[in-house]
């Protein structure tokens, strides 16, 4: 395991492949217990051909649960500086899931040149999150709170994780994960800046790099979900692809994502060559 200090605090960075490929960048949606073995499914399918590096947020993971500023301009901030202790230099093509989509947005906007490109797995849009009122956070934040509760006295037994892809040893230790993180401090506070953070995104403009976004069938997710992933990729002159499967889409079509990616990969590199 690879760990770094940021704002004195340990951060997970998970990292494998040749460190002179192109380096790929996992970013988790929120409240994901363990990115690491999370993405593993789609990770080891692209390993052998790319760096690939996973990031875990404070409260992610292997990393500290340690509840610092979540405005998106700090957690940008944090995952950029661990990367740098890390010793990984950009530039980076950015895989986002969810939430995670407004801090890769955020990233190409205030450092352009750290952001090749970005892959979106059902990554989501400042629009989608401008919809939501303070009502239906509220009713999120309560409802992660009392999940917290019931973690915490052990009867958050029944929630499921994702296994695919992951050994034995490796399914024990993600287990073990849900019950320090599921529904952590870190998740809630999250939750409760994600209003302002889509603000700050959608009133810093559009960016400038190649996207490609993959797309959930929506029905997991919010009511108008595909609707502002369209009006995002013909906004930002991304390109598309949308599958008939839940929000995790890494972790039901794995392999037309991996194979997917690769060919879109080879295109960047062919247009911006080294």
């Amino acid at each position: 395991m690879s760990f770094v200090l940021v704002d004195d605090h340990k951060m997970h960075i998970f990292r494998t492949g040749d460190k002179n490929k192109p380096k790929l960048v996992f970013m988790s949606a929120s409240g994901t217990i363990a990115p690491v073995y999370d993405f593993r499914i789609l990770y080891e399918k692209l390993q052998h051909e790319y760096r690939i590096i996973v990031i875990e947020k404070f409260g992610y993971g292997y990393s500290d649960l340690y509840e610092g500023p979540c405005d998106i301009d700090s957690l940008v901030s944090f995952q950029k500086q661990a990367l740098e202790k890390a010793g990984e230099k950009g530039p980076f093509i950015l895989l986002p899931h969810s939430m995670s989509g407004l801090e890769a947005i955020r990233w190409r906007q205030k450092y352009p040149e750290d952001v090749e490109a970005i892959i979106g797995l059902d990554m989501a849009t400042p629009q989608t999150y401008k919809e939501w009122s303070p009502e239906q956070v509220a009713r999120r934040i309560r409802f992660m709170k009392t999940m917290r509760k019931l973690n915490a006295y052990g009867l958050l037994f029944w929630l499921p994780i994702n296994n695919r892809g992951l050994n034995k040893h490796q399914i024990r230790r993600h287990k073990l994960l849900k019950r320090r993180n599921a529904m952590n401090h870190c998740y809630v506070n999250e939750a409760a800046a994600v209003i302002r953070n889509a603000e700050t995104v959608e009133a810093a403009g559009k960016i400038d790099c190649p996207i490609l976004m993959f797309v959930s069938d929506g029905k997991q997710v919010s009511p108008h979900w595909i609707e502002n992933e369209k009006r995002f990729a013909e906004r930002m002159n991304a390109e598309t692809v949308f599958l008939n499967c839940g929000h995790y889409i890494h972790h039901y079509e794995s392999e037309r994502i991996s194979q997917m990616i690769k060919k879109y990969v080879r295109q960047i590199c062919r247009k911006n060559p080294a």
